[in-house]
């Protein structure tokens, strides 16, 4: 279960294009988004790597951020995307973080309480606090997983492709209900009964030297750490499938593994009590988890990374 995100007390917050300290970053009872889920947001991932300090594919979070914005009808957030990435950078660095979680979100805040929300002032607020494993040491050695009961909302309910706040009360519902009955992580089905994903993650599957992971149709969130793993797979002529998944492929996979900005890559060993394979981290896997790693560790390729600090002649020259 996740382990690693809470919100360790640091500094200072961005708060509508102002730093703010921690305390006194608080919005209204009667905030819209307190009310009816009405906000966006992203998780980034800042790593201290031999390169320097870096903020992972921060330029690509940001436009997921404001793609969602879009989605949501959020159409003047303020703030152009320029400013965005230099506030999460601005965020990491005044509170002096090397590896850091970065959570900028935008909501709407107090004005109405009307669900069409005209009145409600639009908000950005910008966090960033120390990083912890998000499901524990079990994702190096191996998850136990459950498919929940509650399915992904279907198509044209809810819009997948944002990475809004409201989303996140369908994986609260899986994720409870599968570590009340001593699993780690929830695997949800679409609501066509094919695999989608997991309550916060996205999911790869390995049969036969195959790589398959359910499309972007299958009611997915397009992660950026989805969209590493596939590069990295190209990278070593790995085969793979983007394709609709019948949940019985999770009980004959030859491998299953998570990806995700919290969870990175996480290894799946059984599934429903049924063992993954031989019930130990498969090769593809360790490939794919070792080159990520690789990456985070060495900042390369650089264009994944935007830096805050460049291991350069002078150690901590800012950038």
């Amino acid at each position: 279960m996740a382990e690693g995100l809470d919100a360790v007390k640091q500094e200072k917050i961005w708060m509508n294009g102002k730093l703010v300290r921690w305390d006194d970053a608080k919005v209204h009872v009667l905030a819209h988004g307190l009310h009816y889920g009405s906000s966006v947001f992203e998780g980034i991932r800042c790593y201290d790597t031999k390169n320097g300090v870096g903020i992972f594919r921060l330029e690509e979070h940001i436009d997921r951020l404001m793609d969602s914005a879009k989605i949501y009808c959020m159409d003047d957030i303020g703030y152009s995307k320029v400013d965005l990435v230099d506030a999460c950078k601005e965020v990491v660095r005044t509170n002096k973080l090397k590896s850091a979680y970065v959570r900028p979100i935008i909501y709407r805040g107090y004005g109405g309480l009307a669900v069409i929300a005209k009145e409600s002032k639009i908000e950005v607020s910008i966090a960033a606090w120390p990083w912890g494993a998000y499901l524990g040491e079990a994702a190096s050695t191996g998850l136990s997983v459950k498919v929940s009961s509650w399915t992904k909302l279907a198509p044209n309910t809810m819009p997948f492709l944002a990475k809004a706040g409201a989303n996140y009360m369908n994986s609260q519902l899986a994720v409870m209900e599968v570590v009340r009955d001593g699993y780690d992580e929830a695997i949800l089905l679409d609501n066509e009964g094919f695999v989608s994903e997991g309550s916060g993650e996205n999911l790869f599957l390995v049969k036969d030297d195959v790589i398959y992971t359910p499309t972007i149709a299958s009611s997915i969130l397009n992660g950026i750490t989805r969209k590493s793993v596939l590069a990295i797979a190209k990278k070593f002529g790995l085969k793979i499938r983007e394709d609709k998944i019948p949940r019985e492929m999770l009980y004959i996979a030859d491998e299953l593994f998570f990806s995700g900005t919290a969870a990175e890559i996480s290894a799946i060993t059984f599934v429903d009590k049924i063992k993954v394979a031989e019930g130990k981290v498969g090769p593809v896997t360790k490939k794919i988890r070792d080159e990520f790693c690789k990456v985070i560790q060495t900042g390369e390729p650089k264009e994944w990374f935007s830096f805050i600090h460049r291991k350069t002649q002078n150690p901590q020259e800012p950038i």
